[in-house]
């Protein structure tokens, strides 16, 4: 049965937050706030908590999973960023897109896409996962917490409750959240390019409706 931790949305508390931390370096996958929803996550190198992920979502190896990262730093520590890129970045960080970059040799890999070597990141404009990742010290590896064969992420702590408690170890409560996934731009190529529209604005990136 999965533990329930109401986190202060706006003064995190560090007794919850380093609680939180613990289980995820246990094996933990747990449900937590963003700016662009709920999402699930697990520890880095927990390949099989990864793979519990990957059950709860119904998608396979070819699906990015996502490297949720506390700073610019750590971001550029799991991939590859030239001057451009980090511009880009630099504007549009922390927010509600996620980034498909190239993978650095940081990043195990059963956790980038299995023919392009490349990773999803992201930076989260949320106190509780910032938080959260400052305590860690180190990138969540996240998803959406879309279900198998669903088309909508879930919203409701209620429907999450109920759906995963048995799957999950911690669904963490953290104030208001986005409605919207991540809006998703592949940063490999020369031209920004959209992968999947959500939450965040495109038109930052030059890509037009």
């Amino acid at each position: 049965m999965a533990q329930f931790f109401v986190i202060h949305p706006d003064n995190p508390q560090p007794r919850l937050i380093k609680q939180a931390a613990a289980l995820v370096r246990e094996g933990a996958v747990i449900v937590y706030p963003t700016d662009s929803g709920y999402a699930l996550g697990c520890h880095l190198g927990d390949k099989d908590a990864v793979a519990r992920i990957r059950q709860i979502r119904g998608v396979d190896d070819r699906h990015h999973m996502t490297l949720v990262c506390r700073d610019l730093s750590e971001l550029s520590h799991y991939a590859r960023v030239d001057n451009a890129c980090f511009r880009l970045l630099k504007n549009n960080t922390p927010g509600s897109y996620t980034f498909i970059l190239e993978a650095t040799k940081e990043v195990p890999r059963r956790l980038q896409h299995p023919k392009r070597s490349t990773v999803g990141l992201r930076i989260p404009d949320h106190t509780v996962a910032l938080a959260l990742l400052e305590e860690l010290h180190e990138p969540l590896i996240s998803s959406t917490l879309i279900l198998a064969d669903a088309h909508h992420p879930l919203t409701d702590l209620d429907e999450i409750r109920e759906l995963l408690e048995s799957r999950v170890e911690l669904i963490i409560e953290g104030g208001s959240v986005g409605l919207e996934p991540t809006t998703v731009i592949d940063l490999t190529e020369a031209a920004p390019a959209l992968i999947r529209r959500g939450k965040g604005d495109i038109a930052v990136f030059g890509i037009e409706d």
